[in-house]
C-alpha cells in the first residue's frame, strides 16, 4: 500500500513539475510532419489501470518504455483508460504518467470509463490541464470526445492530414437492442460536413484522414467473415460491435479522405485487414492483469503517415520486439471478384 501511495505522490510532484516548466507551450502543442515528411502515432487501447493495483503498474511502466523506444508524435489512447474506483486518480495517474514524456497526448473514451465514479463530461474537465493534452470536444453532439486533430506540414502551416476522434459511447439505449451503442447520425454529419470543408480547402481533393475510436464498427465482423485469409495478425476473439448499423463507414467512403479506423475494445484482437479500400485496425491491447487477456506481452499499435501520400506504414510493438509490419496497401492485394 505505501508503494502505491508513494507512485501516486510522484504522480502528483510530476505535475507539478510540468505545469510550472512548459506553460502554454506544453498544454497546446502544434502536430507537425517533421522535416523527413513522416509523422508516428503511438495507439495505446485498454489501459485499464486500477490505482493501487501492482500489474496496472507494471503495464504502465512497460507503456512509458515502449513510448520512449519508438518516439512517437502522437500518443492515441483509444477508450478504457481506467478500470477501477477512484476513478479520478485513476485517470491522473495515467494521463501524467503518459504526459511524462512531453509528447503530445489525446484519447478517446471506451465504455468503462465512465463506469469509475465520474461522467464523462467530469473526466474531460479533470483532464484539462494536463500539459501536452489535446483530448477535445464539440458541442452539440452526442457524446462527449468527437474532435479532429489537424496535422500541419512539415515545411508550413497548412493542413496536410486530419484525425477524426469519436466518441463509440458504451451500451445500447434503444430498448430490445441488446449490446453496444454506436456512433449517432449528428456525429457522422458533423464528420462529413468537416470532411466536405476540408476537401473544398484542398482544391476539391479529399485530404488524407484516419479515424479513431474505441467501439469497433459492424464492418469489422463483416470483414472478418468475407475476407478471414486477408487479416493481418491476432483474431482470437469475437468482434463485440454494436448490432445495428449507423452508417458511419459507407460515409467515410462517399467522403473517400479516410484510409485508416483504429479501434480498441476487443483485448484479444489486434489484427488488421482491408475492407473495401479502408484499412480497418485492432490497437495492441496495452493494459495489466486486471481484465482478460491472451495476447503474450501488452503494448501498442504503431501507424506512420507520409506527408502527401495515402499509404502508410503500422506495426506492433512490444518489449518483446516489433511484429506484424504492414505497408498499406500494398501489402494487400486486390481481391478478384
Amino acid at each position: 500500500m505505501k508503494t502505491h501511495t508513494k507512485i501516486y505522490s510522484q504522480i502528483l510532484l510530476i505535475l507539478g513539475l510540468l505545469l510550472s516548466s512548459f506553460g502554454a507551450e506544453a498544454k497546446q502543442p502544434t502536430l507537425q510532419f517533421n522535416k523527413n515528411g513522416k509523422f508516428k502515432i503511438v495507439q495505446l487501447t485498454d489501459i485499464h489501470y486500477v490505482y493501487q493495483d501492482k500489474s496496472s503498474e507494471k503495464a504502465l511502466e512497460r507503456i512509458l518504455k515502449i513510448i520512449d523506444l519508438e518516439e512517437p508524435d502522437l500518443i492515441m489512447v483509444t477508450g478504457d483508460l481506467i478500470f477501477g474506483k477512484p476513478g479520478d486518480k485513476s485517470m491522473l495517474t495515467v494521463m501524467y504518467a503518459l504526459s511524462s514524456r512531453k509528447i503530445p497526448l489525446a484519447i478517446t473514451y471506451g465504455n468503462h470509463d465512465d463506469e469509475q465514479g465520474f461522467s464523462r463530461e467530469e473526466l474531460l474537465k479533470l483532464i484539462k490541464e494536463v500539459p501536452y493534452n489535446l483530448t477535445s470536444t464539440t458541442k452539440n453532439l452526442s457524446g462527449v470526445t468527437n474532435y479532429l486533430l489537424e496535422i500541419k506540414a512539415s515545411d508550413s502551416k497548412k493542413t496536410s492530414a486530419v484525425f477524426y476522434v469519436f466518441d463509440s459511447h458504451s451500451y445500447s439505449q434503444i430498448k430490445g437492442i441488446e449490446g453496444y451503442d454506436y456512433i449517432k447520425l449528428d456525429q457522422i454529419n458533423w464528420y462529413r460536413k468537416t470532411s466536405q470543408q476540408f476537401t473544398k480547402k484542398n482544391n476539391n481533393k479529399p485530404l488524407f484522414s484516419l479515424a479513431f475510436f474505441h467501439i469497433p464498427t459492424p464492418e469489422f465482423k463483416e470483414a472478418t467473415l468475407k475476407v478471414k485469409d486477408q487479416l493481418k495478425g491476432n483474431f482470437k476473439e469475437d468482434i463485440c460491435c454494436p448490432q445495428l448499423n449507423s452508417g458511419l463507414f459507407s460515409t467515410i467512403k462517399e467522403q473517400d479522405d479516410i484510409k485508416g479506423i483504429f479501434v480498441g475494445h476487443d483485448h484479444d484482437n489486434d489484427f488488421c485487414t482491408k475492407w473495401h479500400n479502408v484499412l480497418l485496425a485492432y490497437g495492441r491491447y496495452s493494459g495489466g492483469e486486471t481484465v482478460y487477456n491472451n495476447l503474450t506481452g501488452n503494448g501498442a499499435r504503431i501507424i506512420e503517415i507520409t506527408e502527401g501520400k495515402d499509404d502508410f506504414k503500422t506495426w506492433i510493438r512490444t518489449l518483446n520486439g516489433v511484429s506484424q509490419i504492414i505497408n498499406y496497401p500494398s501489402d494487400f492485394p486486390e481481391i478478384k471478384k
